[in-house]
């Protein structure tokens, strides 16, 4: 899949592994060309040697060998420059700098914030090219979803999403790690069954899946709009689950623990 951040940038989406999906971003002027996380270097080679790209860039979001796995065996065939997370120094083999949250770094002429966005894992970095309207956000957020809290807690995961839900503009385009949302949509109608964009999200995804298509990437008001993880703020979720004067983040670990005894 291709689609286009700016007239002349080019995003690159790509199955990796079972459900990962692989990235890369190409700037035809400067010939920078940056992947973020890689899942099986496979894919990635065979994208560069389709389109003569030269890697220049790799971004690591966190330590998950789903994420990692193909990271040494891309970098030693391209010699690009590893940037990942500082807290994972000593997880991640072959970084070459690393981040801690509101680092900017610069990769060819794009500038890209580093944002600390730790619940699934405490060392998640999601990455934001503001000039191309692009985040990926790693297992932080998926469409209609979130990562499983593996390393922090539901109120740790939800001042993360909060983070991206005031940090991101709405017509950010999102990029993930894994093509989930079709699952996720038929648990996001157990939450918030009268949503009507939730529920014309969820019927254009079982076309989209129907077809062999992703569903990915997203967009930030999308998700605003359908996500329930995003929403555990909103007044109509909170009435839903029967917890309408719970703290924010306390309706956000009841839907996390819902969906995972789903």
């Amino acid at each position: 899949m291709s689609t286009s951040a700016t007239p002349q940038v080019e995003i690159r989406q790509f199955p990796c592994l079972s459900d990962n999906f692989g990235v890369l971003i190409h700037d035809p002027e400067s010939g920078t060309t940056i992947a973020i996380d890689v899942p099986d270097a496979a894919p990635y080679l065979a994208v560069l040697d389709e389109t003569g790209w030269k890697l220049s860039h790799i971004l690591i979001t966190h330590h998950h060998w789903d994420h990692v796995q193909g990271l040494s065996e891309l970098k030693e065939k391209t010699d690009a420059h590893v940037i990942g997370p500082e807290r994972s120094r000593q997880k991640i083999s072959g970084m070459d700098a690393t981040v801690e949250d509101g680092d900017k770094v610069l990769t060819g002429p794009f500038e890209a914030l580093a944002m600390s966005t730790p619940g699934h894992t405490l060392d998640q970095i999601s990455w934001y090219y503001p000039a191309l309207k692009f985040a990926h956000t790693g297992d932080t957020l998926f469409s209609l979803g979130c990562g499983r809290l593996f390393e922090g807690d539901a109120e740790m995961m939800w001042a993360s999403l909060d983070k991206l839900k005031r940090i991101l503009p709405e017509d950010t385009v999102i990029y993930c790690g894994h093509e989930y949302t079709q699952s996720n949509a038929k648990f996001a109608l157990t939450i918030d069954p009268d949503n009507t964009d939730l529920l014309d999200r969820a019927k254009e995804v079982e076309a989209l899946r129907a077809d062999g298509k992703p569903t990915l990437p997203t967009t930030m008001a999308q998700e605003l709009a359908t996500n329930p993880f995003l929403r555990a703020d909103e007044p109509s979720v909170k009435a839903a689950l029967g917890m309408a004067d719970a703290s924010d983040a306390a309706v956000f670990a009841e839907i996390r623990t819902r969906k995972d005894n789903a």
